[in-house]
């Protein structure tokens, strides 16, 4: 018997599913990186945040982030932090390549990358460097809880269907924020009765399109706005590129419901570059 559409996709999904020891050696890394920090910054806290602690990481992309709320007071500009971050880490880990990617600051391990957002706290939030400029008021443990609330919504699909669209960005060199797409995929499915694999990741791409890969609202109505790439150069690359998935994701769903199954598994590997 021919396989399904489904059942390719869950193969997919499972194929880029990250072990439980997957970044073992990244986590490894947090405590010299606090004890760094806090002898020559100040730490209030540190605590994992992003796709690995959600639960939507992708095997071989996805790295280990931690915020790490800062002591002192919050400088005018972002990259008086950032700088700081950064020079305090390559010095104590002078073989290691240590770069600024807003927000984050870059440890590029050899066994590991350890994404380091440095931050000030906002009482319940946090102020961060915004990727587009400025700072940002970011709620990342409230993010947690609301795709964790859409998750058991929906039988765990929200983290699936989160995990899918990351598996598109990776494997198609998508320039768009891993974030967004997490929360454009949980606001999507929030609104929704229920959860079709191949309708849902069709109309969350949809939705996407639709909206431009404009900003959007914090889901919680806690934070800033959720920004999508870091420039308009990237936002037209990545606009590009959801237009063609889009297509396909549309094609493959449509095979899949005509019964088609050759055909919409043809469309998906179009669709993850397979």
């Amino acid at each position: 018997m021919a396989q399904s559409a489904i059942a390719w996709l869950n193969d997919l999904t499972a194929l880029y599913t990250p072990t439980a020891s997957e970044f073992d050696a990244a986590r490894r890394h947090r405590g010299a990186i606090e004890s760094r920090l806090d002898a020559f910054l100040g730490v209030h806290e540190i605590f994992e945040i992003g796709s690995l602690k959600h639960g939507t990481g992708v095997w071989y992309h996805s790295d280990a982030d931690f915020l790490v709320s800062l002591k002192g007071v919050q400088p005018g500009s972002p990259w008086t932090m950032l700088n700081k971050v950064k020079d305090t880490l390559q010095e104590r880990f002078p073989s290691t390549t240590v770069v600024i990617r807003r927000p984050a600051v870059v440890c590029k391990f050899s066994d590991a990358h350890v994404e380091v957002v440095p931050g000030y706290s906002a009482g319940t939030g946090y102020w961060i460097a915004d990727p587009s400029d400025g700072w940002m008021k970011t709620y990342p443990k409230n993010h947690n809880q609301y795709v964790n609330d859409v998750n058991r919504k929906h039988d765990g699909a929200a983290k699936r269907l989160a995990r899918r669209v990351k598996i598109w960005k990776y494997l198609r060199n998508v320039p768009v924020s891993s974030c967004y797409l997490e929360m454009r995929t949980a606001k999507h499915l929030d609104g929704e009765e229920a959860y079709s694999p191949l309708w849902d990741l069709y109309l969350t791409l949809r939705k996407m399109e639709d909206a431009g890969l404009a900003s959007m609202n914090d889901p919680t109505g806690l934070g800033s706005r959720f920004g999508s790439c870091s420039s308009e150069s990237c936002r037209q690359d990545a606009l590009s590129k959801l237009n063609r998935a889009v297509s396909r994701a549309r094609k493959a769903k449509d095979f899949h419901q005509s019964g088609d199954s050759e055909n919409a598994i043809r469309q998906l590997k179009l669709l993850f570059n397979r």
